[in-house]
């Protein structure tokens, strides 16, 4: 049978409607989709739809130079903490319908944070509030872009807070996640796990700070990963193929990595979830919504991944 794969639309104010019509307008074989979103963003997409937050046709405006009824552009004119909450009745809807076993994976579309604050969902990221949805699981993110897996100890905090928030039994966790992740999704029995150094040169034993002797030295020895390695060197190496994902302490160092080994095909990917969960690595892009000029890529392969990925986790499932 065809794993089922949930798509939400995303912000309605972004490019999110946009790229997953053009996705879904040409979508990877072998996989039965459900869209869900404002009805009025729906119409005419070959997939089955699901009416979430739906809001009267008078609120959408449309590029009069598309004349494709697939590729046509839609924006709705809304306030931000109403796209916040239609953002989010998407998502909980989406996450029932996995847990439900009613689809075996769910695609995300992008959303503004701030809108969602708006809305009263006041989480750092998709990656905490779906680990709350599904049950007060551990979650963390990964992004993946073709032979590079980076996974963040670390997401949305100020970095002069990351060196407090890295601590021994937090990259321990975010290891073990990962290395059962990539067991049960991706296949890999024997994950090989590097750990990014926090500081220049691995610290340098000391001379540029302790954090990697005194907290990443020690998790990386209980996890059998290698690292610290310094950031200068470890995404080239894991891009090689020595390693099958690299462990980065804070955000902005995994996440410019991946936009640089691979802009605009990066996937984000949550772990620790019971189903899978991708979405693009780009945001809303407000200022070109409606324009007809998103760029698919990313979407494209956050569905291809999360069909790949549904697969491979639903054949595991048979074999225990």
């Amino acid at each position: 049978m065809a794993p089922r794969i949930a798509v939400t639309l995303g912000d309605p104010r972004g490019i999110g409607p946009e790229v997953l019509r053009a996705v879904l307008a040409d979508p990877p074989r072998g996989a039965e989709f459900v869209a869900i979103g404002p009805g009025v963003l729906l119409d005419g997409l070959p997939a089955e739809c699901v009416a979430v937050g739906d809001l009267a046709a008078s609120t959408v405006t449309e590029n009069a130079s598309e004349v494709s009824q697939t590729a046509r552009c839609l924006v709705l004119d809304v306030p931000p903490e109403t796209a916040g909450k239609m953002t989010a009745l998407q998502i909980e809807h989406a996450v029932g319908l996995a847990l439900r076993g009613e689809v075996d994976a769910v695609v995300t579309g992008p959303a503004e944070k701030r809108a969602l604050h708006l809305a009263g969902y006041e989480y750092p990221g998709h990656t905490e509030w779906l680990g709350e949805l599904a049950g007060g699981v551990d979650t963390v993110m990964m992004l993946s872009s073709g032979a590079l897996r980076v996974v963040l100890i670390t997401t949305h905090i100020p970095l002069r807070a990351v060196p407090a928030a890295l601590t021994v039994d937090r990259v321990v966790k975010t290891g073990n996640i990962t290395r059962q992740a990539l067991a049960d999704w991706w296949g890999i029995d024997q994950p090989r796990l590097a750990v990014c150094a926090l500081n220049p040169h691995a610290g340098e034993g000391g001379l540029f700070g302790d954090e990697d002797d005194d907290v990443l030295a020690p998790a990386a020895r209980q996890l059998g990963a290698t690292g610290p390695v310094p950031a200068d060197t470890v995404f080239v190496r894991a891009l090689k193929g020595e390693f099958d994902a690299v462990l980065a302490p804070y955000h902005d160092v995994g996440m410019t990595a991946v936009k640089v080994s691979g802009f605009g095909s990066g996937v984000n990917v949550t772990l620790g979830l019971p189903f899978v969960r991708t979405a693009p690595d780009h945001g809303t892009a407000f200022d070109i919504a409606g324009k007809g000029i998103a760029d698919a890529g990313s979407m494209r392969e956050a569905v291809s991944l999360a069909v790949t990925l549904a697969r491979a986790r639903r054949s595991r499932l048979k074999t225990t």
